[in-house]
C-alpha cells in the first residue's frame, strides 16, 4: 500500500496503454496516482482531493491539454508536466507560456519522466493545508470557510473557492503585510512568476464583497511597495462570546 502522505499525482491521458502502465510504474516508485481519461474527468478528480502534480497529455479529444493546463494555472492548481507527441516546438512553447512547469515528448523513458517529476516536486512547497472548519469574525462579518460564505448583519455573501482561500490567508495573518509573491506562493503552492498579476484581480473581487466602498478600501488595504494587509482584528466566531450576526 502506498504511503498516504506520499505525493499524489494525477495522470491525464486518453490513451489507456499510456496512463495505466504509467500509473503502475509511479506507484511502484512510492507515489499515489489517480488516472483520468479526459479533461472533464480530470477537473472533477482535481477538485475532489489534494493533487501535488499533474501529468497532462496535450492531444486529447474534446478539451485539449493546453486548455486544461490553463485552467489549473488560473485556479492556482498544482504544477503541470505536459506530455506531447508533437515534433514541433509550438505546443510545448505555448504550454510553458501558459504556466506548465515542464514537458516531455512521447515516446518517453519512464525513468526520465520520474526524474522530471522529482525535480518539479523539489522546487515547489508542499500543498497548502486544508482550510480550517471554524468560523471567524472580523469587521462585522463572520466567515464560514466550510460553506464558503460571509455572513453580514443583513445578508449572506457567497464566495468562490479562490476568494475563500484568499480570505483564509488574511484571516490567519491579520495586520500582516503579504506581498503578491507570498500570496501566490501560499495560494498556488509554487513560486510566483514575476509577471503574474492574477492576485490583483482576486483582491479586487474580494474587496467588492467585503468593503462598503471597494474603490476606497479600509479592510483589505494596499501597502504600497509591500503588498496587501487585512486591517481588522479577527476573533473566533464559535466561542462562547461569539455568535453569528
Amino acid at each position: 500500500m502506498n504511503d498516504p502522505i506520499a505525493p499524489h499525482i494525477l495522470i491525464v491521458d486518453d490513451a489507456r496503454d499510456i496512463r495505466e502502465p504509467l500509473g503502475q510504474y509511479l506507484r511502484k516508485q512510492g507515489f499515489r496516482t489517480t488516472l483520468a481519461a479526459h479533461a472533464a474527468e480530470a477537473r472533477v478528480l482535481a477538485a475532489a482531493g489534494a493533487i501535488h502534480l499533474v501529468i497532462l497529455d496535450i492531444m486529447m479529444p474534446g478539451e485539449d491539454g493546453l486548455s486544461l493546463c490553463r485552467h489549473f494555472v488560473a485556479a492556482g492548481g498544482p504544477p503541470v508536466i505536459l506530455l506531447t507527441a508533437m515534433a514541433e516546438d509550438t505546443d510545448r512553447i505555448v504550454g510553458l507560456e501558459l504556466g506548465a512547469d515542464d514537458y516531455i515528448v512521447k515516446p518517453f523513458n519512464p525513468r526520465e519522466l520520474l526524474a522530471r517529476i522529482r525535480a518539479v516536486l523539489r522546487r515547489v512547497p508542499p500543498v497548502a493545508p486544508a482550510l480550517p472548519s471554524g468560523r471567524r469574525r472580523f469587521a462585522g462579518w463572520v466567515h464560514d470557510p466550510a460553506r464558503q460564505v460571509l455572513q453580514g448583519a443583513q445578508a449572506e455573501v457567497a464566495l468562490t473557492s479562490g476568494e475563500n482561500k484568499l480570505l483564509v490567508l488574511f484571516l490567519d495573518r491579520p495586520h500582516q503585510v503579504l506581498s503578491r509573491a507570498r500570496l501566490l506562493d501560499l495560494l498556488m503552492g509554487r513560486e510566483a512568476k514575476p509577471y503574474d498579476r492574477a492576485i490583483d484581480n482576486r483582491i479586487t473581487r474580494l474587496r467588492r464583497k467585503i468593503e462598503s466602498d471597494p474603490a476606497t478600501p479600509t479592510l483589505l488595504v494596499t501597502d504600497w511597495g509591500g503588498g496587501y494587509r487585512l486591517a481588522a482584528d479577527v476573533t473566533d466566531a464559535d466561542d462562547a462570546a461569539g455568535v453569528a450576526p
